[in-house]
């Protein structure tokens, strides 16, 4: 502050204010997090990859992440997914996470808090909670499907053209007002979406309102996501395209515009994937 005095009370051009300590050792354990996530996950689909995919009727190949391996029980794979899954979202969620956490840091901090990383981590614990019981819920509905495809040729057959529709669908969502509002509460500052004015700063608030800022983000991701587990939930390309898309409409300047644009992009896949069915059929 000294430089700030000495100009009679003006800050110089090009003389920042240094950031605490405090968000500086946020920022780095974010980036932390965010590479071993990242690293594990892309370990982790090579891994996968290397156990090959089932060719399945209709010109197309099934994941192993729906089926067990010799000797696997499925209390063994249900782990193996959650844990797998839980990295993923890490990796992904992470990039447009931070920058709402920070304001959540600004917002606390500037009520005096000083217990500021405790909080924090109470937050992303919150969020993330919400995405590992969406895992768990994805889990068996993925099993149960795959076991169908694998016992009804018929319906194998059927998966690529219903690929396309759900693709098609997923782009369709970003247009409706559903998702603008849900975006628009990813977006904004702790305010009436997601952490009412005037409650404590205390962990139970944190806890809170990392609940509901994981279910705003799942609600807003509904589209992508759709098209992650359609397309490829453990495909590098899908998982990287999909973590830019969700990046950019939380932090463009304008969100909901860029969620149209993703949006129209996402029905162009399905439509391209529908008639690729349908010429395969």
């Amino acid at each position: 502050m000294e430089h700030v005095r000495a100009t009679g009370g003006r800050e110089m051009p090009g003389r920042p204010i240094d950031m605490p300590v405090s968000q500086r050792a946020f920022l780095g354990v974010s980036a932390l997090l965010f590479a071993v996530s990242a690293a594990v996950t892309i370990v982790s689909a090579a891994s996968m990859s290397a156990m090959g995919e089932m060719p399945m009727p209709g010109g197309w190949t099934m994941s192993t992440a729906w089926m067990r391996m010799c000797g696997q029980t499925w209390p063994g794979l249900a782990a193996s997914f959650l844990g797998m899954w839980i990295v993923m979202m890490v990796a992904m969620m992470l990039p447009s996470l931070v920058p709402m956490l920070w304001r959540y840091r600004v917002a606390v901090g500037g009520t005096g808090e000083t217990r500021l990383g405790g909080l924090t981590v109470l937050v992303g614990v919150g969020y993330f909670l919400v995405w590992t019981a969406f895992g768990m819920a994805v889990f068996p509905l993925g099993v149960a499907l795959a076991a169908l495809e694998m016992a009804l040729p018929a319906l194998a057959r059927a998966v690529p053209l219903a690929a396309g529709v759900i693709v098609l669908m997923a782009g369709a969502l970003q247009f409706t007002e559903w998702k603008a509002r849900h975006l628009a509460c990813c977006r904004e500052a702790p305010g009436r979406c997601l952490m009412l004015p005037g409650l404590p700063a205390d962990a139970a608030t944190a806890w809170r309102h990392g609940l509901r800022l994981g279910a705003h983000c799942s609600y807003c991701c509904a589209g992508p996501t759709m098209v992650l587990l359609v397309v490829g939930a453990m495909d590098l390309r899908v998982m990287a395209v999909v973590t830019a898309a969700i990046t950019v409409e939380r932090l463009a300047p304008r969100g909901e515009r860029a969620a149209r644009v993703i949006g129209a992009g996402i029905a162009g896949g399905g439509v391209l994937l529908i008639a690729r069915a349908v010429g395969l059929g």
